[in-house]
């Protein structure tokens, strides 16, 4: 197809008559599809991005839910497509909350001028292909006609409601990580129940006990959690950007989770216990996620991951004062690093604390969800 000079909607044929003729539809605000449209300007193609949400972000927007933060470091969770951005913006942690990675979403389309293709307030209800082209069709009505439809949605944008008995029962406020209400929560002296124990349950849990008068947790499957020692960035990591930015990048672009970084060179089993516990000490005085694997077989030998997971496992133990839920927060059903691991902040130590239990839904699972509480089946239902 013969590309069009770039431009704003306004340039897209089309009105309130019939659909609106551009080269592509993008589906999604967030930072996938705010590259999306800044690449396809610069290509010269007439774009349009329809997003949910009222204002750009995607995840960032709408998970607002305690102690969210991005878990990369954010010197590298930034763009690297605009070099004055590292200049022009500096990140007050290591590992940014979310208020403030919605302002740098929101800092780079004020920037580039992004949010005059956007369609806020707008979903998508059908999208169908005709011949050569898409007709794709929103709850504001509009219709879009376009050559290229690209999702831009990534796999956070849709709630998963609990597939649990009785959910819609419950006559107390209900809340879910991925639609946090924008003006906040107050747990304090509330009685609180958390299902699941992903990384947004390991980021909120401590936060929401610092306000319950009570804390039940449900845990399904334990996962592996690093502390992230948060606080702001080091000189040395800005230093290390800032000598040479397009080398860093091209670093990034290079590893295996995009983060600079050396490969180990040893076997886990290569080396002595007390220079694999050093090795391991590091790595959890170091809280970064691209440093988890001081070795190079963690990820492909059983028997050196098992060298990680009982250092972990000994952490737990260490940190949790109750043998019985220590051991319930060791994962013991997948290798380290096998599942995404989270970063936490005295999340192990929250189980320390006296108002805070933790429910093992494999021994005592969910029967319903009742108007008061969870009933966990021949018990009590827990009242909340």
């Amino acid at each position: 197809m013969t590309a069009q000079p770039a431009a704003g909607n306004d340039s897209a044929t089309g009105g309130a008559d019939g659909p609106t003729d551009v080269d592509v539809v993008v589906v999604g605000a967030g930072f996938a599809g705010m590259y999306q449209l800044h690449r396809l300007r610069e290509a010269g193609l007439r774009t349009v991005v329809l997003e949910a949400a009222d204002d750009v972000g995607g995840t960032w927007y709408w998970n607002r839910y305690p102690g969210a933060r991005c878990d990369i470091l954010t010197v590298d969770y930034s763009y690297s497509w605009d070099p004055e951005l590292q200049e022009e913006w500096t990140w007050s942690e290591r590992y940014a909350t979310q208020p403030e990675i919605l302002r740098y979403a929101q800092f780079v389309a004020d920037k580039h001028d992004l949010r005059r293709d956007i369609r806020f307030n707008t979903r998508v209800e059908g999208a169908v292909w005709n011949d050569d082209r898409w007709t794709i069709r929103t709850d504001t009505g509009d219709e879009f006609r376009a050559q290229h439809y690209v999702m831009a949605t990534g796999c956070l944008s849709m709630p998963k409601v609990p597939d649990i008995e009785g959910t819609d029962r419950f006559e107390g406020e209900v809340y879910f990580t991925s639609s946090w209400p924008h003006d906040g929560v107050d747990f304090t002296g509330k009685r609180v129940a958390v299902i699941g124990t992903g990384s947004s349950g390991i980021q909120s849990i401590p936060i929401i006990a610092e306000q319950a008068s009570q804390l039940t947790v449900f845990q399904r499957t334990p996962n592996f959690s690093f502390p992230a020692h948060n606080g702001p960035i080091t000189d040395e990591r800005l230093e290390e950007y800032r000598r040479d930015p397009v080398a860093y990048r091209q670093a990034a672009r290079e590893s295996s989770i995009g983060v600079p970084g050396e490969r180990p060179e040893l076997s886990a089993l290569q080396v002595s216990d007390d220079e694999r516990r050093s090795a391991y000490e590091q790595v959890w005085q170091t809280g970064e996620l691209a440093k988890l694997a001081p070795f190079n077989d963690i990820q492909t030998n059983p028997e050196a991951n098992d060298t990680l997971r009982r250092f972990v496992h000994d952490k737990i133990r260490e940190i949790v004062d109750d043998p019985e839920v220590a051991e319930l927060l060791c994962p013991t059903d997948h290798y380290a690093l096998t599942k995404r691991p989270c970063l936490d902040t005295h999340y192990f130590q929250t189980y320390n604390l006296p108002h805070v239990r933790l429910v093992d839904l494999h021994a005592r699972p969910i029967d319903t969800i009742t108007e008061t509480g969870i009933d966990l089946g021949g018990s009590s239902p827990e009242q909340l």
